[in-house]
């Protein structure tokens, strides 16, 4: 399983998928739709997930936008955009601090303002069972903390949106039906539009709006950071389990009973 979206940006989804010989556990095939901003979200709308607008150019934008690099950056790279002139104008700051270069591909999305929340999920394809194994947030700078800063004394303040930390989170139970839904059927549509679909960790991110209804902009299909504050399990895989369990123990556990099942071939790739 490739543990962090660092060595995909580093290495390239096409070049794990083609060019590393040996077996992984989890989706190589996935890793490709992950990197790719257009495939990310076709796959999470034939899922029936919610998700933002997404505008093909700058010249769409007539609303507040977050504009985003291709790939598992962590936050890097990101910044708002309310029009046409707004995107060129922070696009040339950008250029200009050394944190874009010039000719680079972005991403445009509608902003939604709400709670970030992160779903951890793992699945199985030996016992074709979805597990939630934890809920998280993230802590973002500059973003989270500009709340800090008087509102007259704002104007200046670039928003940045660089991953510093994770914040453990439980959910109203009323939502959980609606997070395992949306989890079932992305599992479903990977297998369908990527086979083999999906093996192992995968994360569905987005956030809770006013109504608390959760609009999902993206998906890891692999281990995200947020599971290193679940070492000693979560209190979601506390109600499946009997004992501690990180994400690594669940996988450890998938290649064992894939080992004694004869059947490693469902779970490496």
């Amino acid at each position: 399983m490739i543990p962090h979206g660092t060595l995909i940006s580093e290495v390239g989804a096409e070049a794990i998928e083609k060019g590393f010989g040996v077996p992984i556990f989890g989706s190589r095939k996935l890793l490709n739709w992950e990197s790719d901003r257009q495939l990310k979200e076709k796959l999470m709308k034939e899922s029936g997930i919610r998700t933002p607008r997404s505008f093909s150019s700058p010249k769409e934008i007539n609303t507040l936008a977050i504009v985003k690099l291709h790939g598992a950056r962590g936050g890097q790279g990101y910044f708002l955009a309310d029009s046409p002139t707004s995107f060129q104008e922070k696009k040339r700051i950008m250029e200009k601090k050394g944190i874009l270069k010039k000719g680079t591909t972005l991403y445009i999305q509608e902003y939604v303002v709400g709670v970030p929340v992160y779903l951890q999920f793992f699945y199985s394809p030996l016992t074709r069972e979805l597990e939630l194994l934890g809920v998280e947030r993230r802590y973002e700078t500059t973003v989270d903390a500009i709340g800090r800063i008087p509102s007259q004394m704002q104007e200046g303040v670039m928003p940045s949106y660089v991953v510093v930390g994770n914040i453990p989170l439980v959910l109203r139970e009323s939502l959980l039906e609606e997070v395992y839904r949306m989890g079932e059927e992305f599992v479903r549509t990977a297998a369908r539009l990527v086979p083999p679909g999906v093996i192992g960790p995968f994360c569905i991110e987005g956030v809770y709006d006013e109504n608390a209804e959760f609009v999902a902009f993206e998906f890891s299909a692999r281990i995200v950071a947020g599971t290193n504050l679940y070492i000693l399990g979560s209190p979601y895989s506390g109600l499946i389990y009997e004992k501690p369990l990180s994400m690594g123990r669940r996988i450890a556990v998938e290649i064992k009973n894939a080992m004694r099942s004869s059947s490693l071939a469902k779970v490496l790739t």
